[in-house]
């Protein structure tokens, strides 16, 4: 395992701010593929996969179960500052580094940022990364593309191999066009945005979920040698949906208190009962929310509060 510094970047009153990098395997190999965790503040799920990742693999790089001369890099934290601050974009001017690239080294900080990491990660032929929702919830682990040309009908292909229950595809829209995601394809990089459950908190066990999975891909595609609890982690026979499939359940008429009665992954029959708006002064049920139709709980929200029309659960259906 070799250890180094991406980019670093001064900031007023405070140690400059390192984005670190891990590589393993043959430094002179096949750029084969990139991992990278958290771009905001709030990400800490994501960074906790790619260190746990950093641990699997350095055990992996000592048995000697990396193949041939190829190489991997990892980086677990792209805004340590933020989260260092407890923000969940740059401080300096509150903007996104994931709707910041390609990247501009003469640009704003987010711009130079998104630069310096794809200056690096564009050499690799796969590259991974960890994602969050701007919608606060619990969603099911899976795998999702932003289709950008003819390589996102390839990637969608090989997405199957992370064996995560779902791959997701979409058509993108203009702000997905500033995203690691679909920089990565542009300069012809299979890319691939995956999502854990939680995002503030830990979750050990879909992080391990996760971990394992992006281990399953690179023995896979053969990056390295399958361990021999290489299906740790309960692989799947990955169902492909467009966006468009999921279902929305919203509240129609109510805003209130939000209270849920199933969880993600929960297989649900069409009419059940997955949740209620209760009003705030005296918690008598406002609106029962039902599935309309059968299938798996995607996504669940998370917040306390809800109000008319958000969305509150999204169904996979059969």
């Amino acid at each position: 395992m070799r250890r180094g510094v991406i980019y670093h970047i001064d900031v007023p009153h405070r140690s400059p701010m390192r984005i670190r990098g891990f590589e393993f395997g043959d430094e002179q190999g096949d750029r084969c593929c990139a991992i990278i965790g958290s771009m905001r503040g709030n990400e800490v799920q994501q960074t906790f996969i790619c260190s746990t990742l950093v641990s699997l693999l350095a055990k992996i790089e000592r048995e000697g179960r990396i193949t041939g001369k190829k190489s991997v890099l990892v980086i677990p934290c792209v805004n340590p500052l933020s989260m260092n601050v407890q923000q969940r974009f740059w401080p300096g001017d509150g903007s996104d580094i994931n709707r910041s690239f390609p990247g501009n080294r003469n640009g704003r900080s987010a711009e130079r940022i998104a630069a310096s990491i794809m200056g690096v990660a564009r050499l690799f032929s796969y590259g991974i990364q960890m994602c969050s929702f701007n919608q606060s919830g619990e969603f099911l682990p899976h795998v999702r593309i932003a289709r950008q040309g003819p390589i996102s009908n390839k990637s969608l292909a090989i997405a199957r191999d992370f064996g995560l229950p779902y791959v997701i595809h979409r058509d993108p829209t203009p702000y997905d066009t500033a995203t690691l995601n679909y920089a990565w394809q542009a300069c012809g990089t299979h890319a691939f945005s995956l999502y854990s459950r939680a995002t503030a908190t830990i979750d050990t066990s879909s992080a391990k979920m996760v971990a394992h999975a992006v281990l399953r891909f690179m023995a896979r595609r053969g990056i390295i040698e399958p361990p021999d609890d290489a299906d740790e982690g309960h692989t799947h026979a990955s169902k492909v949906l467009s966006e468009t499939e999921l279902i929305d359940v919203r509240t129609e008429r109510s805003s209130g208190f939000f209270v849920s009665f199933a969880c993600v992954g929960e297989r649900v029959r069409k009419g059940q009962r997955l949740g209620a708006v209760l009003d705030t002064m005296d918690a008598h049920t406002l609106e029962s929310l039902a599935s309309p139709v059968a299938g798996q709980v995607f996504f669940v929200r998370s917040d306390s509060l809800i109000q008319q029309h958000m969305v509150a659960f999204r169904i996979a259906p059969e």
